[in-house]
């Protein structure tokens, strides 16, 4: 999760927020990925989630990650929350249940981004192996209850968690209970971001499926392929969700921005201070009726965290964050950001991709997304099921990952990255199949065998 900013900058009208994004364009020669992973923190001896505290707990974690990479701490009331590069590249940060998660720099290619995660992955284990913690690559925590879940000491995070239960039934599971992986792109027009929000809320179930990876919840398999996308289905709908106005006509970033204003906020940030602010949506206190803050008109910082309070499948900033896989391990971090550039970072391809998405009505869409976090690669629309789907999507990254033509010293381009996606595609089968298979037969219904098959 991004680090809350402070920007004091006067807001004076709507069309400061429009520029805001509009400044993220840049020229295609400029396109940059930003991968991020989260992962489950779990004590070896007993499979417990790891507290905040303590001599074995996350703030250990981070203070000796501090040590190891030489990164700036990032403190909250005296509380070491974060890291942060100094030299402008990455972040660390904790999520709600304690999730670790590395917001990876601006990377020019894949070979880059894999190099980024395997290097942060093997920092974390040198530390957390000698505090006796591991970590654990799956979307859902697959044991623990939720009143099992630690907390950190983060005041966004207890707003959050006071305001969840008023507008869904499993916003505590969200920040509690799941992790992911994401990628952050770019886009150099408002007609190129146009093409790419379609495209990723279009084929963002199908990245679903193939990342599925949560069967499991509180010590037994629970029905789904991913849980964590199914909690999604429940959790703020006003803030999250496929945004189904992005397909109407006219969409940019006006309509964009005059969504998000109509969103309730989470906080107001002053100094070191949260102020709860869910009372009042954003376009209230742009027109001076936040009853905490009389009279006061926001800054830019405000809009800033304000965007990071939106969770819809494709996340707009100054770039579009692709927001639908469940967590998982090294190779899918790796996989991840590939699917993506190569669907989106070619314009040839990403015309293609346009048709393809195009072939679905916004019912397809509805469908998919209700339908894909149960029944996965399964799932059936317009007579073809999403695995098939996923043949012709993969193999159109693939295409654009090519087109790239971003190697490495060994002579392979990008398309190295795909493999898991193609092996799931053709075979059916998700990180989610593989683990229910394990559960109905060799593990005997024992869930804990994930704490060894798939921690990193």
């Amino acid at each position: 999760m991004a680090r809350d900013t402070l920007d004091e900058t006067p807001i004076t009208g709507r069309a400061e927020l429009v520029d805001h994004i509009r400044k993220g364009e840049k020229p295609a020669a400029d396109f940059r990925i930003g991968t991020e992973h989260e992962k489950f923190a779990f004590n070896l001896a007993d499979h417990a989630p790891v507290p905040y505290e303590g001599p074995s707990g996350i703030g250990r974690v981070l203070s000796e990650m501090k040590t190891l990479t030489g990164w700036e701490a990032i403190e909250e009331r005296g509380n070491i929350i974060g890291l942060a590069d100094p030299a402008g590249g990455g972040a660390i940060s904790v999520e709600p249940g304690g999730q670790f998660e590395l917001s990876g720099a601006p990377l020019q290619s894949l070979h880059q981004t894999c190099v980024e995660a395997n290097g942060h992955l093997a920092q974390v284990r040198q530390i957390a192996e000698r505090l006796g913690i591991g970590f654990l690559g799956l979307g859902l925590a697959p044991t623990w209850a939720r009143a099992d879940m630690p907390k950190m000491p983060k005041q966004r995070y207890d707003i959050m968690t006071a305001y969840m239960p008023k507008v869904g039934t499993r916003g505590l599971d969200m920040m509690y209970r799941t992790t992911t992986i994401q990628v952050n792109l770019d886009f150099s027009s408002e007609a190129d971001m146009v093409k790419k929000m379609r495209v990723g809320l279009a084929l963002q179930p199908i990245a679903t499926a193939l990342f599925a990876n949560s069967p499991f919840i509180e010590g037994k398999a629970n029905g789904y392929r991913s849980n964590r996308a199914a909690v999604w289905h429940d959790v703020d709908l006003a803030r999250s969700g496929p945004i189904p106005f992005a397909f109407e006509e006219g969409f940019g970033y006006e309509r964009y921005v005059a969504w998000a204003l109509d969103v309730p906020m989470y906080f107001v940030k002053r100094g070191d201070c949260y102020i709860e602010a869910t009372s009042a949506t954003f376009a209230d206190f742009m027109d001076g009726r936040f009853d905490k803050l009389p009279g006061e008109r926001p800054t830019m910082g405000d809009w800033v965290n304000h965007l990071s309070t939106l969770f819809p499948e494709v996340r707009l900033k100054r770039f579009l964050e692709m927001r639908g896989a469940d967590g998982g391990p090294w190779r899918r971090i790796c996989a991840l950001p590939a699917f993506w550039v190569g669907l989106l970072y070619d314009p040839g391809v990403l015309d293609q991709a346009m048709a393809l998405a195009a072939e679905f009505t916004a019912e397809d869409r509805h469908h998919m997304w209700l339908t894909v976090p149960k029944d996965g690669l399964g799932t059936m629309v317009k007579g073809r099921s999403v695995a098939e789907i996923a043949r012709d999507v993969v193999n159109l990254s693939a295409e654009g990952l090519k087109r790239r033509g971003y190697k490495n010293s060994d002579g392979l381009d990008e398309r190295v990255f795909l493999a898991p996606l193609e092996d799931a595609a053709h075979s059916g089968r998700s990180p989610a199949d593989e683990l229910i298979t394990a559960y109905e037969g060799p593990w005997k219904g024992d869930v804990t065998h994930v704490f060894t098959t798939n921690a990193f």
